[in-house]
């Protein structure tokens, strides 16, 4: 397992990380989402604030993703994303339900909230005079992770991981699996209410947990029984894990080199 030690404090810098992007991904917009007939697909770099922006709106609208880690140095996606999008440059969301192969995070937020959304950016997530620069130093204080490529196994099947972006537990786990050039489904489940801000074991509201009825949270917690992040499911082997540092101590035993 982790140091607990440095992972407390790997969990501190995260939770300043997300303070310096105010906390934005942490709320979904809606309760449901109409997830599309075909999953939309992100070349994506954990530590890149641009990429950032993108994963952000996708919490927001509560939409699933798969996520091709393209960390710098790798190999095992960059040159499918520089064959379907031109060259080395992410993000790159491709949206096979509308042909669309798209480059520059502004423009690739704009067309999620007009397809996915309600046509209109919320103003918390249009490019901003402080928001970019922001973020930068966000992701600054997590140093280099998710930015350099390790070596890794190859999983046979996608992981699949419950979460939301703005998450400190889980954004260390989409390091490790960027870094590990593990690709992966993200569901996003970001908060829907004020009753869900905090922790899963200290909510502001006390009492047992209840989701909203029909929402995509309530659709995880009736199937799982809880409504913690990071939540991994790993159809290779047939792990199902909570808890970042147990996770990131899977992930390491079972696909580091």
């Amino acid at each position: 397992m982790p140091n607990p030690v440095l992972h407390q404090i790997n969990v501190l810098g995260s939770v300043l990380s997300s303070t310096l992007g105010s906390w934005r991904g942490a709320k979904a917009l809606v309760s449901t989402a109409a997830q599309p007939p075909l999953p939309l697909r992100l070349y994506d770099m954990e530590g890149c604030p641009y990429c950032r922006a993108v994963r952000e709106a996708l919490s927001a609208l509560h939409l699933d993703v798969e996520i091709y880690p393209c960390p710098k140095g790798g190999t095992r996606f960059r040159p499918e994303a520089e064959r379907l999008g031109g060259k080395q440059l992410f993000p790159l969301l491709v949206d096979p339900n509308s042909n669309t192969v798209m480059h520059e995070s502004v423009d690739i937020v704009d067309y999620l909230f007009k397809t996915y959304g309600n046509g209109r950016t919320p103003s918390a997530y249009q490019k901003g005079f402080f928001k970019t620069p922001a973020s930068m130093v966000a992701g600054a204080v997590r140093g280099l992770r998710g930015i350099k490529v390790r070596p890794a196994r190859v999983p046979t099947r996608l992981l699949e991981l419950w979460s939301f972006e703005a998450s400190p537990y889980t954004r260390l786990v989409r390091e490790r699996l960027t870094e590990l050039e593990i690709p992966y489904v993200l569901h996003n489940i970001g908060k829907e209410r004020w009753q869900d801000i905090g922790p899963a074991v200290l909510r502001l509201k006390p009492g047992p947990y209840e989701p909203i009825p029909g929402g995509k949270r309530d659709e995880h917690f009736r199937r799982t029984g809880h409504m913690q992040v990071p939540y991994l499911q790993d159809p290779n082997t047939g792990v199902e894990l909570l808890e970042s540092a147990a996770i990131i101590d899977y992930l390491e035993n079972t696909y580091a080199l």
